[in-house]
């Protein structure tokens, strides 16, 4: 069957693959539309399969919100180039909104949940692979449920932040998200700090102080002066509120007779080992990639 330019470019609309992708396709299946995509969609499935293996660190973080319930998700790339491009940024919007809409309570889950395109995430993750030809994947989601007043903050993309604030307004619970998101705290209060995290600073601190060679009550009293100076510089209500120095942020809530009841921030990559090379080489990478 002879393969028109037309064809080539349904199936190109269809799939976002290759025009010498789609042709090959279309050969192989005699002009029938339908088959020629599952042929792309299993092709795409094999070189992200080959290309899983590869460290996507970079990505970006896409947040949506809806009748006072928020979601935040981590989407990763190999390259800020890629995570630049619309078709990724298009990604990572329809999965939070995936997130929102469904009840997906981890990464194995949401795979198979749907966009609203009616394609499932991995099948999405799958196309987009094949189409920017980077590893993509998605590395944590969290839904976040209403009953108070939500601040929702983005420094760029790589940064997200959802907080939820009892009493305030929303005003107030944006301004705590961006802060959040500047000086990022451990924890609300120092109930969230575990034990082996203050047995270990203590210990820190207490060979620190050893070196003195002040008498043991000094020495602790040194130590227990420190930890509490830890404690407020890790925890959001013991850290001096971002847009005023002067007042801590417990006492702005106090203020404001609001409570936090929790927050989520994402930063992209965070945790994640990247291989580093320099730009040429990165660029020359991706030519040979396309070669």
């Amino acid at each position: 069957m002879a393969i028109s330019a037309s064809m080539v470019k349904e199936l190109r609309e269809r799939t976002g693959a290759g025009m010498m992708e789609c042709k090959k396709a279309l050969v192989e299946s005699d002009g029938d539309m339908e088959k020629a995509v599952e042929i792309l969609r299993m092709s795409g499935q094999a070189k992200a399969d080959k290309k899983s293996s590869r460290v996507a660190a970079d990505g970006r973080i896409a947040i949506a919100e809806k009748d006072g319930v928020a979601a935040i998700v981590e989407v990763n790339s190999e390259t800020d180039f890629v995570a630049k491009d619309e078709n990724f940024v298009a990604f990572a919007e329809a999965v939070a909104d995936a997130i929102l809409d469904g009840d997906a309570t981890d990464i194995a889950a949401l795979s198979g949940q749907k966009l609203s395109d009616g394609r499932s995430v991995e099948t999405a993750r799958t196309e987009l692979v094949a189409k920017v030809g980077e590893n993509i994947s998605v590395r944590r989601f969290q839904r976040v449920p209403g009953g108070g007043n939500l601040g929702i903050y983005s420094h760029g993309a790589r940064i997200g932040v959802i907080l939820s604030l009892d009493g305030g307004d929303i005003e107030l619970a944006r301004d705590l998200a961006m802060h959040v998101a500047a000086v990022n705290p451990a924890c609300i209060d120092e109930s969230g700090v575990s034990a082996d995290t203050l047995q270990r600073e203590r210990r820190i601190f207490a060979e620190q102080a050893a070196e003195s060679g002040k008498p043991p009550e000094i020495i602790e009293k040194m130590v227990t002066g420190r930890i509490a100076k830890f404690l407020k510089e890790i925890t959001l209500l013991g850290q001096p509120f971002v847009k005023d120095p002067d007042v801590t942020v417990a006492k702005l809530l106090q203020k404001a007779g609001a409570s936090v009841q929790g927050f989520v921030r994402y930063e992209v990559g965070e945790g994640i080992e990247k291989k580093q090379e320099n730009f040429a080489e990165e660029v020359m990478a991706q030519i040979n990639q396309h070669a």
